[in-house]
């Protein structure tokens, strides 16, 4: 216990898409399947769904915001969190953010570990996408970093998307005390 990890070094890649994706793909087979939009989502859900999706990938900084600055953002009316059941169960989330009249963020998407390898990811995505593109943006945008799925870039760019700019950032994991603090709240 206490025990601190150092900082990560992340190559980030930002990536934008201009166009909604042209094919569609077909639900899963062999999977019941929901995705529904939580608005006003509470705190501790959206907490539990964010780690669940990003402990492998080194997702902090969410699970570092008190409850107001968490709420001011995800309960943003520009904001919105839908999340993925699969077979009754929580599975994965993506969140949106309409940052302007042009642009919309996929600012979050994942699975939970018990759903990658279920081939519901690429499917997944798709739907993310053409509730990003239902404002009719101009264009949809989304981050990825080398900390992230070993093929979330390929993914990205297989859907649409097209590399923008990359940077070097780096990432501070929480220690095992911020991260009991955090989940014991």
């Amino acid at each position: 216990m206490g025990k601190k990890a150092g900082p990560l070094t992340a190559h980030v890649t930002k990536l934008a898409m201009t166009a909604p994706p042209r094919a569609s793909l077909p639900v899963p087979v062999n999977l019941q399947t929901a995705i529904i939009r939580a608005p006003q989502i509470p705190l501790h859900y959206y907490r539990y769904l964010y780690r669940q999706v990003g402990k492998r990938w080194h997702w902090y900084q969410r699970l570092r915001l008190s409850d107001d600055d968490l709420a001011a953002i995800i309960h943003d009316p520009q904001v919105s969190v839908t999340v993925l059941y699969v077979n009754g169960a929580p599975a994965g989330f993506f969140e949106l953010r309409k940052q302007s009249e042009e642009i919309t963020e996929l600012s979050y998407f994942g699975l939970f570990e018990h759903a990658i390898g279920l081939g519901i990811g690429k499917w997944f995505l798709a739907q993310a996408l053409y509730a990003a593109w239902q404002d009719t943006p101009q264009k949809v945008t989304v981050t990825t970093n080398t900390l992230d799925h070993p093929r979330a870039l390929q993914l990205y760019q297989m859907m649409g998307f097209t590399p923008v700019a990359t940077y070097e950032a780096i990432v501070h994991p929480m220690s095992d005390a911020e991260l009991l603090k955090v989940l014991d709240a």
